[in-house]
């Protein structure tokens, strides 16, 4: 019974989670071009030609560079809610009509030893939404671009044995960097990303003695540092007294692939 993870690649720049269990295997986003797809994969010594299906979060360029590509160079179905296959339809190409399926909003997909939930975001896309992969008992949480972490977001994904979870931006570093003040605002508003700070606290309120592994995700190259992403988020949760070790994420290269025990 094994549930395992890598973030092949997760960034301002192009994001995607490879999840797999011993009779399934799932891409959730294809946020960079196929040729640097496959060579993520290759890293993680994954097959892309024995992935089950790609899931999708929204249809943000970061996250469905790829996915034509790839679901067309391998046959994959891909699994989106409806208001998504509408707002990326033109972005990715020409796909058989075998190859669209719907996975609704708040719905649980079972597929053999793997159970999937899907939840809604705060985030300026058509219906954003993320997920969660249970198997064997054990369960991990994919949870980033969201401007706040509501209570119902809470609800779900707490008490996870894995989190990959936002961290996108230093408040400071952000105000006072190049970008505009329309952009600004709309990262720091209720629609945009999470700061270290706010992973910090949402963190505090879901995690539980069984999680072991928390990876911080979705860092902005221009308004963050993993250095100072880690020490802020750990200075937050040491507060309320509990320690336990953050991992990176990168735009470019793979997490290693980590089996949840």
């Amino acid at each position: 019974m094994t549930l395992r993870f890598s973030v092949l690649a997760s960034g301002s720049t192009g994001n995607a989670f490879y999840v797999e269990t011993d009779q399934q295997r799932f891409l959730v986003d294809a946020g960079l071009s196929g040729k640097q797809m496959d060579q993520l994969f290759s890293k993680v010594h994954v097959d892309p030609a024995a992935l089950s299906g790609i899931l999708v979060t929204h249809e943000h360029s970061d996250h469905i560079k790829g996915l034509g590509i790839m679901a067309r160079k391998y046959n994959l179905p891909i699994y989106a809610n409806e208001k998504t296959w509408k707002a990326m339809e033109n972005s990715i190409g020409k796909l058989t009509t075998d190859q669209k399926f719907l996975f609704g909003m708040n719905e649980v997909k079972t597929f053999d030893d793997l159970d999937i939930e899907s939840f809604g975001v705060s985030h300026d896309a058509a219906e954003p939404m993320f997920y969660t992969f249970r198997h064997g008992g054990k369960k991990v949480a994919l949870v980033t671009d969201l401007g706040y972490v509501s209570e119902r977001i809470k609800k779900t994904v707490e008490d996870a044995d894995a989190y990959i979870f936002e961290s996108n931006h230093d408040v400071e570093m952000l105000r006072m960097g190049r970008y505009p003040w329309s952009v600004k605002r709309r990262i720091l508003g209720d629609s945009g990303h999470v700061s270290n700070e706010d992973c910090g606290l949402a963190l505090a309120d879901i995690i539980s003695n069984r999680t072991k592994r928390i990876y911080l995700a979705h860092l902005s190259l221009d308004n963050n540092m993993k250095d100072l992403a880690r020490m802020s988020v750990q200075s937050v949760l040491q507060e309320r007294g509990i320690n336990i070790e953050l991992h990176d994420t990168d735009p470019k290269e793979p997490t290693p692939l980590y089996e949840v025990v």
